[in-house]
């Protein structure tokens, strides 16, 4: 659940504890599609049309990409918000394996930003994270998808992010290990 939720934030440069990596299959999106995060990784906006978010993704970089179960995941995450995102911002956050559904909740944004090292309230201006996070080498294989609908305590819309990674089985991974 942990590196859902940073995944989340980086995401959306802090959306919470259960980060979103979903969608129905892995699409390969060009550098140039308006739907693709900048930087390198498997982020996704959820839609084209992002004139109304209060935080505009400049680049979202992850180490190794896709990410790998038991390496190290490093984050590096930069934006801007237009206004100061208080207490009382939340998350939308779904997460699929497969076509089964983990999670389907609401977070309180500021209680989660803290996997980040950041806290609320998030002043308006540049927002950058970096973050290195130890992906246990016990996740399932599978299609992970995550999806991060971030709002502001007035129900503005701050971002939202998508994303589908696909972990395959590890040399030492067994049904033994579980």
């Amino acid at each position: 659940m942990r590196f859902l939720a940073i995944l989340a934030l980086a995401a959306g440069l802090a959306p919470a504890n259960a980060l979103s990596l979903f969608g129905n299959d892995p699409e390969v999106l060009r550098d140039d599609d308006p739907r693709k995060v900048p930087g390198s990784s498997p982020l996704q906006f959820c839609s084209e049309d992002r004139s109304g978010d209060i935080l505009e993704i400049r680049e979202v970089d992850l180490t190794p990409n896709p990410p790998e179960a038991g390496q190290t995941l490093s984050i590096t995450a930069v934006g801007a918000a237009s206004k100061d995102i208080e207490d009382g911002a939340y998350v939308n956050l779904q997460v699929k394996y497969g076509l089964i559904r983990l999670v389907n909740t609401k977070a309180d944004l500021c209680k989660q930003i803290g996997n980040v090292d950041l806290e609320c309230p998030i002043e308006k201006g540049l927002v950058s994270i970096k973050k290195d996070v130890d992906l246990p080498k016990e996740i399932p294989p599978g299609k992970y998808t995550v999806e991060a609908d971030v709002y502001s305590k007035d129900d503005e819309h701050i971002t939202c992010l998508t994303a589908t990674v696909v972990f395959g089985r590890t040399e030492s991974s067994s049904f033994l290990d579980l």
